[in-house]
């Protein structure tokens, strides 16, 4: 690969991958009914309602699943990797497309668990996270899936390993969808 595709490369995967993961968490944040007057939802707002409001008028939402957002994030995976195939080597992709695009959201919101987690863990080690926008985000994006870890294993000792157990959990997950695409 030249030098140019490889900038390309680096340029199409890194601006598709950070406004796909906007959307993503953005998402993910309104089905834990996240507080939409924080900083961070406010910014993820801004971000994402240029492209998020016009499809919402073509496709309404399901109960409280915002489907325009998982449509959208599809559709720009999809585009992504076509430009990568385009760039790398000069073909497009066949109809396995959509299902890699599948598997790659479900990746997506699996790390951004993950790294949620691993952010909350460290902010709680380094002092007062009293009034933290990200903290309360985190904490509101991690909960409903820490809460049914913490209902099988209990704090030991003042320590909560239900961050440990529920990380480990999602890269099992995330290892069986690697198997898959």
């Amino acid at each position: 690969m030249s030098t140019l595709q490889q900038i390309a490369v680096f340029l199409v995967d890194t601006i598709f991958s950070l406004y796909i993961a906007a959307i993503v968490i953005r998402f993910l944040l309104a089905m834990v009914k996240a507080d939409f007057y924080n900083p961070i939802s406010q910014a993820l707002v801004t971000i994402t309602n240029p492209t998020l409001i016009p499809l919402r008028r073509l496709i309404p939402a399901i109960g409280k699943i915002d489907t325009a957002a998982i449509v959208l994030s599809l559709i720009l995976i999809m585009m992504k990797l076509s430009l990568l195939m385009l760039i790398i080597n000069g073909g497009m992709p066949g109809l396995s497309l959509i299902w890699i695009a599948v598997i790659e959201l479900a990746q997506l919101i699996i790390w951004i668990y993950i790294i949620a987690m691993i952010l909350l863990a460290v902010m709680s080690w380094v002092g007062n996270t009293y009034g933290n926008p990200v903290v309360s985000i985190l904490y509101k994006l991690t909960e409903p899936l820490l809460r049914p870890v913490r209902n099988v294993i209990p704090p030991i000792s003042g320590l909560d390993l239900s961050p440990l157990v529920a990380t480990m959990g999602l890269y099992i997950i995330l290892i069986i969808l690697n198997g898959l695409a």
